[in-house]
């Protein structure tokens, strides 16, 4: 964290009127796609949270370890159908035009340390990709991803570079948490971060 972001920290914002929050939808590819997602929706434990969940999507906000234990529970869920199961998930903090708060452009919160969720059982395979999204020249966005990128690295997660993402694999927790961590470690240098994951589990083309 640089000497100027220490300068513009707003610890009176709240996760909430940061925009601190994720967008998520899961698809298990079985004709009883329904009832397993809504068990799933039903079945996890939202406290802490604001959960709203539409015809496309469920938008989740509140503090970030428990956006991760959430996330990692429904998804979890789903998996433990069996069947192969596809999840895209968008991480979002710091939009000036989020429209549940009004941050002005240097307007900083930090992200908070990571509670990890435990292990699942399930193998995950992602593509995941980082927008740190700078409007200064002060901060190379590519310096923030690769930053971003190496946590992956040293989290175990990391498999390859792909166009447009990096692969991931790995425990599905232990996935997540990773796509979360960099989205976090962006954060520490720039206001409005979002980053973007496709999840699967249970892919017939795994090798």
């Amino acid at each position: 964290m640089t000497e100027d972001t220490q300068t513009r920290q707003s610890p009176a914002v709240t996760p909430e009127e940061y925009g601190v929050g994720a967008r998520f939808s899961v698809h298990p590819m079985t004709d009883d796609f329904v009832s397993i997602i809504l068990n799933a929706l039903e079945s996890t434990d939202a406290n802490g949270l604001e959960v709203h969940t539409d015809d496309v999507s469920t938008y989740v906000t509140g503090e970030e370890s428990s956006i991760l234990r959430y996330l990692t529970d429904v998804i979890a869920s789903v998996g433990h159908s069996g069947v192969h199961t596809v999840a895209h998930v968008l991480f979002s903090r710091g939009c000036p035009g989020e429209v549940t708060c009004e941050l002005s452009g240097d307007e900083m919160l930090a992200p908070a340390e990571l509670s990890i969720p435990g292990t699942t059982g399930l193998r995950a395979s992602a593509h995941w990709s980082l927008y740190p999204l700078a409007d200064s020249g002060e901060t190379s966005h590519m310096a923030v991803i690769e930053k971003a990128v190496q946590v992956a690295k040293e989290s175990g997660t990391f498999a390859r570079p792909e166009h447009y993402a990096t692969r991931l694999e790995g425990d599905l927790a232990d996935v997540l948490t990773t796509m979360c961590s960099g989205w976090l470690r962006a954060g520490r240098e720039v206001q409005h971060v979002a980053s973007h994951g496709t999840v699967s589990l249970h892919s017939p083309s795994w090798r």
